[in-house]
């Protein structure tokens, strides 16, 4: 077993954003509707997640799509008749909201003909990322604005080389829902730790730590080579964790920055539902009244027969 030389120094510029999924929990809803569009307030999911990108100095943009998904590429175009319309009203406010969908950066996409796994969908992007080292960002969660994780992550990642993960601190119940990490003491620093494995959906007696793998993921273009080598294998899906798995054991190096900011996740409908309400209390046109309605709501007699259900 021999190490790799590892690329560092340059910093990684492009994301793949795998959105490919067929988003069964939020059926019927997404029969038509891709699930990374559905409404956080007034801003579609995927434009939280593009706009976390841009503001890390990302510029280019790779969507993973699948069939009945072309909308989301829309999303990012122009429309110059909704625009003239806004001129035509002076309503300056939305029509630079609605302008700023297409400068935040270069949009790409590519078809994933079969939704066969994470790892098989980072795999179809090879040829649009080539040797250089990117940002991988699941289509369903993203994070406060005012603290932010990609900049950290892609630093660290021109540092090492390496991969680069993103943990949360779980509960020991909830490890049976995560990739939970095997790690050690870095000299990168507060918060930083060094991976020496990954097991996938351990039982609580069996994790090897209370460290889950969230939706934000730094690689080296060496993955592609390693998901080409890597085996079906839960659901019968190719599996990223497997492919980084790989790469460990040849001796990249992975590093976890632990995340202590705000996290949404928008995958299941709960998640989706607490970050609408989230996000609504903290807008400064809306937060106010809708805190004081939801207040009135939640004592009201309608939330305590709805509690009674």
């Amino acid at each position: 077993m021999t190490t790799q030389a590892h690329a560092t120094g340059r910093r990684a510029v492009k994301a793949v954003i795998p959105a490919a999924g067929l988003a069964t929990r939020f059926l019927p809803a997404t029969k038509a509707v891709p699930k990374e569009l559905l409404p956080v307030v007034d801003r579609p999911v995927l434009q939280y997640i593009v706009e976390e990108a841009a503001a890390a100095g990302i510029t280019d943009v790779l969507l993973v799509t699948g069939r009945g998904k072309t909308s989301m590429v829309d999303h990012f175009d122009r429309r110059p008749d909704i625009e003239a319309r806004l001129e035509k009203k002076g309503d300056l406010e939305r029509l630079a909201a609605v302008r700023r969908t297409s400068d935040l950066a270069d949009i790409y996409t590519c078809r994933q003909g079969e939704p066969l796994g994470l790892g098989h969908a980072v795999g179809v992007a090879g040829s649009h990322i080539g040797d250089n080292a990117f940002a991988v960002l699941l289509g369903d969660e993203f994070v406060e604005e005012d603290q932010p994780l990609l900049p950290a992550m892609l630093d660290l990642q021109a540092q090492t080389g390496g991969i680069v993960l993103a943990f949360i601190e779980v509960s020991p119940e909830e490890t049976s829902r995560y990739g939970i990490a095997s790690v050690k003491p870095s000299s990168f620093g507060e918060d930083i730790v060094e991976v020496t494995g990954l097991v996938e959906k351990p039982k609580p007696e069996e994790a090897p730590s209370n460290l889950a793998v969230v939706g934000r993921y730094i690689l080296p273009a060496t993955i592609f080579e390693a998901i080409h080598n890597t085996k079906p294998g839960s659901g019968g899906e190719i599996q990223l964790t497997d492919a980084m798995a790989q790469l460990l054991a040849e001796g990249t190096p992975v590093h976890g920055i632990v995340y202590r900011g705000h996290r949404y996740d928008t995958g299941m409908p709960l998640g989706y539902l607490q970050a609408v309400v989230e996000l609504a209390v903290k807008r400064s046109d809306l937060g106010a009244e809708f805190s004081s309605w939801l207040t009135d709501f939640v004592a009201s007699d309608k939330m305590t027969k709805a509690g009674d259900k």
